[in-house]
This record gives structure tokens, C-alpha cells and sequence, in this order.
């Protein structure tokens, strides 16, 4: 049986029908003089590999039958005493189901050779400028030869446009895998709630996240942590982390893991003291009832644009019946005064990267969703401190977040619910 790589890589070349796809992983990257910072795969590269090393590039073949080869780091006694250990191109052949693997020092050499007489090349064009050298430098190599009678493709194609679609979907492994993340990261915002107290400054909530990500087996953060108290809770991607919660504030926390190249991604808002004033519950029950209206949009056959519809519904009209916006509901809508209290989308893709890829639109028209989409689901309300505001509402701001797979018959499975976010519950749980 093929493992799903395998399959994910048969795919590829029959969508590539003729053409050979040359795909690298990320570089190493520095953070400062000689520290790296921890390595990250190509979401890409994995996807199709599920191999973590650097310097790798996977080369698929395309046609019915396909091969596909890995050009990876060769064993190197020393530099595995320094940097750890290499699977090395005979290992890697075989536990990870390649055609065949090369040593990365061989690529200049045998890359060349293997696109003679291929049409087209895909690749990730315009990603890195080095890497596009790279390639053209390959492509130029196979040209020079044409005296010889070999046929250089025709030129580059961004490889994205056929793995972005396959993405889209989620099959059941990945989808397993983004179960577990949600779960941890649910975990880490309850317990972040616990933690939570009147003095207290964000980093050491977050400090509580990390720990609990890395606690359960995350090897990163999926995004960098929000963790915002007060009117930093109207800063969308407030990322400071560095202010006192003080008694009486609403703590905004946007933070998930990422597990085994899959992301998660939470929002939850709550009182720091643990009890919600009366002015918040107000915000908070109508972001709260926009988010469920969203979800409840969240079904197979629907457009993507339909839960962002619903949840801006609800929000228009409670934000008419507070006085914060005026007029009727459909003029509101239309010329999207809401919008000072909330400016972005209610969700995105979520996959192996926390902003997934994949076109929310297709011919124009927002596209259906599909079983096996994972998008996030995510209203807010943000009220800054203005002279035409209610003094009661300055500085709240409020998102509720989870993550939805969109399911085979109707609805959705919210796989985050772990994370309380009914007012009686987290009041509950605050108290304990």
C-alpha cells in the first residue's frame, strides 16, 4: 500500500501529465551572526516528501508512470557529530519510498539530464530569487545542448497552482494530525485561563501556552502568540505580549500549535478576573452569537463567502441596536459601517501553513465548500476609545476562533470546542 506521500506524489505528475516538477524545501535561516533559528520544512517540499532535512529537493516525473527521486544531504560522520543525524540518499531511498535519491552535491550534474525532453518544468516561481537562478541556470544547461538533439523544456510554470488545489482538501491522515493539534491547543488556552490573574503580565500567559504546546509533543508555535489585554485587544496582530492585565480587562488570546507540520488556530477572550462586566457580556454575546451563526454556514454546498455573510448579519444589527452604527440593516451592510468594529474576514484555510493556500474564488465566483476544507471560523468586534462612543464599550475587543472541517453530508466538526467559550463556562472554570 502506498503511504500517502506516495500518492500525493502519483497525483502531482498525472496533473503534470508530460511535464517534471523540481521542487527544494527551505534554507536554514539565520537569526543573528551564526544562530539559526530552529528549521522549518517547505510546507510544499513535506507535503509531498515527509522528509525534514534541508537541503533537499524532490524531483517528480510526471505521466502515468510516474517516479520520483530526492536529492538530499550525504552521511557525513563529522558533521553529524556537530549538527545530528542524516538519513543519507541510500537510507532515504527506502524509508521514504523514492525511485531513487542522490546526494545534494550531485544536483548541477544529473537535474539537467533528468529534464531533457521534458516540456515543462514546474517549479515554485518567484519564491526566492536564488532558487529561480538556480533553475534557469538548469534549464540553460539542457538548451546548450540542442545541437545534440535534446529538447529543453519549454519553459517554467509555477508548480503552486496544481499543489495549492490538492492541499485544499485534507485527507484523512492530515486531517487526524490537525485533530491532535486543535486538541493540544484547546488544552493550552484552558489552562491559560487558569492562569490568568490581575498583575499578571501577557508574557507569562503565553509562557503558559508555549509550555503546554511543547509539554504535549508541538514542536512549534503555529504563528507568533497573541496575547493581548485591555485596548491591546483591539490591535489585531498585537504581538507584544509585554503589558500588565489589569482587574476589570477582557484578555484577547489568538494562539495555536503547530504539530507535525500541521497548524492549529484558537482565539478565545476572556475577563481577567474572571467575571465579565455588564458592558463586555454585551460585546461578547453578539460576537459570540455571530460566530455560531458562521458555523451553523459551515456546510458542504455552501459558498465560502457564506459564513462570513452571517456572521457580518448578526453583527450589523447588534451593532444598529447599540447605537454604534446607524441606519437600517441592509445600508449598513452595503456600505459596510460595521466595518470600523470589524475589518477583517471571518476565517481562512488552515493546513500545513496557519494562513493555508488555495483560492477562495474560482472563475470569479467564491467557490463551494468542499469535505475536507479546514478553515477557521473567527468574528470580532473591536471598539476603540473614540469622542462618539460610549465610554461602557471603550477598549473592549473580542474574537472567538475555532477550527472547522467541513463535513461529508451537512455541517461542519469543530474540532477546538475543547476551549470554552460560553460565558457560564469560562466564568465556571475561572472560578475553580
Amino acid at each position: 500500500m502506498k503511504t500517502q506521500f506516495e500518492r500525493r506524489r502519483h497525483e502531482l505528475a498525472i496533473n503534470m501529465k508530460s511535464g517534471i516538477a523540481v521542487i527544494p524545501t527551505a534554507g536554514e535561516a539565520i537569526r543573528n551572526k551564526d544562530a539559526h533559528y530552529p528549521y522549518r520544512f517547505d510546507s510544499y517540499f513535506h507535503y509531498l516528501t515527509g522528509f525534514s532535512e534541508p537541503e533537499s529537493v524532490v524531483v517528480v516525473i510526471g505521466g502515468k508512470e510516474s517516479r520520483s527521486i530526492l536529492f538530499c544531504r550525504a552521511k557525513h560522520e563529522e558533521r553529524e557529530i556537530w549538527d545530528g543525524f542524516r538519513h543519507g540518499p541510500e537510507e532515504a531511498k527506502t524509508q521514504f519510498h523514492f525511485d531513487d535519491a542522490f546526494a545534494i552535491d550531485e544536483i548541477d550534474t544529473i537535474l539537467p539530464q533528468l529534464i531533457e525532453n521534458k516540456n515543462t518544468i514546474f517549479t515554485p516561481v518567484g519564491v526566492s530569487p536564488d532558487w529561480d537562478k538556480k533553475m534557469m541556470g538548469w534549464l540553460n544547461k539542457t538548451r546548450s545542448r540542442a545541437r545534440e538533439g535534446v529538447n529543453a523544456p519549454a519553459g517554467l510554470i509555477d508548480v503552486r497552482q496544481i499543489l495549492d488545489e490538492m492541499r485544499l482538501i485534507k485527507d484523512p491522515e492530515e486531517l487526524d494530525i490537525m485533530r491532535r493539534a486543535a486538541k493540544i491547543s484547546a488544552e493550552a488556552h484552558i489552562h491559560a485561563m487558569t492562569a490568568a490573574a490581575p498583575g499578571k503580565y501577557e508574557y507569562e500567559i503565553e509562557a503558559e501556552l508555549l509550555y503546554h504546546f511543547k509539554k504535549r509533543g508541538s514542536q512549534f508555535p503555529a504563528y507568533t502568540s497573541i496575547v493581548a489585554g485591555g485596548k491591546n485587544a483591539c490591535v489585531l496582530h498585537y504581538i507584544e505580549n509585554n503589558t500588565v492585565l489589569n482587574d476589570g480587562d477582557l484578555l484577547l488570546i489568538d494562539a495555536g500549535c503547530e504539530l507535525d507540520g500541521y497548524a492549529s488556530d484558537i482565539t478565545r477572550t476572556f475577563p481577567v478576573n474572571g467575571k465579565f462586566s455588564g458592558p463586555q457580556k454585551v460585546i461578547y454575546e453578539l460576537v459570540l452569537d455571530a460566530q455560531l451563526a458562521a458555523v451553523e454556514a459551515t456546510s458542504c454546498g455552501n459558498s465560502w463567502q457564506a459564513p462570513h455573510d452571517a456572521a457580518t448579519k448578526i453583527l450589523a444589527q447588534g451593532l444598529i441596536d447599540l447605537n454604534l452604527c446607524h441606519g437600517s440593516l441592509d445600508k449598513v451592510l452595503e456600505q459596510r459601517e460595521y466595518s470600523r468594529y470589524y475589518m477583517h474576514r471571518t476565517g481562512h484555510w488552515l493546513g500545513r501553513d496557519v494562513h493555508d493556500v488555495g483560492n477562495y474564488k474560482t472563475d470569479g465566483q467564491w467557490r463551494s465548500l468542499q469535505p475536507g476544507m479546514v478553515m477557521t471560523i473567527e468574528p470580532g468586534c473591536y471598539i476603540r476609545s473614540a469622542p462618539d462612543i460610549p465610554e461602557q464599550f471603550w477598549n473592549i475587543g473580542v474574537r472567538i476562533e475555532d477550527d472547522a472541517i467541513v463535513n461529508h453530508d451537512s455541517g461542519c466538526e469543530i474540532i477546538t470546542s475543547a476551549a470554552p467559550k460560553a460565558i457560564k463556562d469560562i466564568e465556571l472554570l475561572m472560578s475553580a
